[in-house]
């Protein structure tokens, strides 16, 4: 018997293809706004990739023993893919900070 159903195998499988076009997509807005923020998020997903692509793997091997270590790495690519993709997030935070400036508005108080 497998690890897997085939409906997994299709949420598993659609995933990882979900995450890499939406790596594209993102690099693409990049390449259009000509903002390297969105560059530096694409490239932020990529150790959640590795870590899907970890999944599948080992249950692609029926979550073999002598392959343990992949769940390793997949829990060791997610918690770095949690801090890439936040460093992503400040640094888009910040370009657009940068580039479009908002002035507070002041409340004047009628004296």
């Amino acid at each position: 018997m497998h690890a897997l159903s085939i409906p997994t195998w299709i949420i598993h499988i659609s995933s990882v293809i979900e995450w890499i076009v939406a790596i594209w997509l993102i690099w693409t807005y990049g390449e259009l706004t000509k903002n390297r923020s969105w560059w530096g998020l694409s490239f932020a997903m990529l150790p959640a990739l590795i870590s899907a692509m970890c999944a599948c793997t080992w249950h692609y091997f029926d979550n073999a023993e002598s392959l343990e270590w992949i769940v390793t790495l997949q829990a060791a690519m997610t918690l770095v893919g949690n801090f890439t993709l936040w460093a992503a997030a400040v640094w888009i935070w910040r370009s657009t900070k940068s580039t479009n400036p908002v002035e507070p508005k002041t409340i004047k108080s009628e004296q």
